[in-house]
């Protein structure tokens, strides 16, 4: 999981300036939402997961999840047995999943003849830096998905979210020639749960967020932060949801983004 950037104001500009990385993004539309935003979350210490489910029940929204298998609150990991109830029931209501890859691995740099280094932030070789391969990277891509499909008895979707939003054109490459396409987040999708809450509160960037989002944006928000002090949900997750209602926006999964959605369909999405 990302850790909250300790220099907040480069924390905000790298929220900024990233785009997605894999394409460009038109506003969507999908069937019976004709102003559709599309909330996602990534794994992370899971404290807050009961309280997320609850909400997204509530408030009948499908959000799409990307998964890695990181370290919980409880000991255990967000891909153990214990949480093995939380996903199927996830999957039971019609919300998408994609992979975070495996490992949590953060893409460093590229390397020569096809190789990037890497580091991943949990599992065995956890804050080690690592040489990998195309084969290499695309194999921890797939272990989520075989673990998901495992815990569920569902297939995940053939899209992945870089821990961080690292990438490079050689990673991306690199993930398509194995059928992975790379989901990113708008500027404005940007929902700050990561960042310090003593200097980005709850009430400030519920207000922001409010202000900024736009139809088609792609939103971004996690299960559980470690170094937040104050929780992002559910202080600011359902009056969010609530917020963008009011504003004539509606929720739909990526799969139902017109990029992706073409994507899935796609023979390269199908290996």
């Amino acid at each position: 999981m990302r850790r909250a950037n300790k220099n907040a104001g480069r924390a905000r500009r790298v929220a900024a300036a990233f785009v997605l990385t894999c394409f460009t993004v038109p506003h969507g539309w999908a069937a019976g939402c004709d102003r559709p935003v599309y909330l996602t979350f990534d794994t992370g210490h899971m404290g807050i997961a009961p309280l997320v489910a609850e909400v997204l029940q509530r408030q009948q929204v499908k959000v799409t999840f990307f998964l890695a298998n990181e370290r919980t609150l409880s000991g255990g990991s967000s891909l153990d047995d214990t949480w093995a109830p939380w996903w199927r029931a996830r999957a039971a209501e019609g919300h998408a999943f994609g992979s975070h890859t495996y490992d949590h691995v953060y893409w460093l740099a590229d390397r020569p003849h096809g190789h990037f280094l890497v580091r991943p932030s949990a599992g065995p070789d956890a804050g080690r830096r690592l040489d990998w391969s195309t084969a290499d990277y695309c194999a921890n891509l797939r272990r989520s998905a075989e673990r998901f499909q495992a815990l569920t008895g569902q297939a995940m979707a053939p899209l992945f979210r870089a821990p961080g939003g690292k990438t490079s054109p050689a990673l991306l490459a690199a993930a398509r020639s194995c059928g992975y396409a790379h989901v990113g987040w708008a500027p404005a999708g940007f929902l700050g749960d990561e960042l310090d809450s003593t200097r980005h509160p709850n009430a400030a960037l519920l207000a922001q967020a409010l202000h900024a989002i736009r139809p088609g944006d792609i939103l971004l928000a996690h299960l559980g932060i470690w170094s937040r002090q104050d929780p992002w949900a559910p202080a600011v997750l359902e009056p969010l949801i609530e917020g963008l209602k009011a504003r004539g926006l509606c929720f739909a999964t990526l799969r139902e983004h017109p990029v992706y959605r073409a994507w899935l369909a796609s023979p390269k999405a199908a290996r």
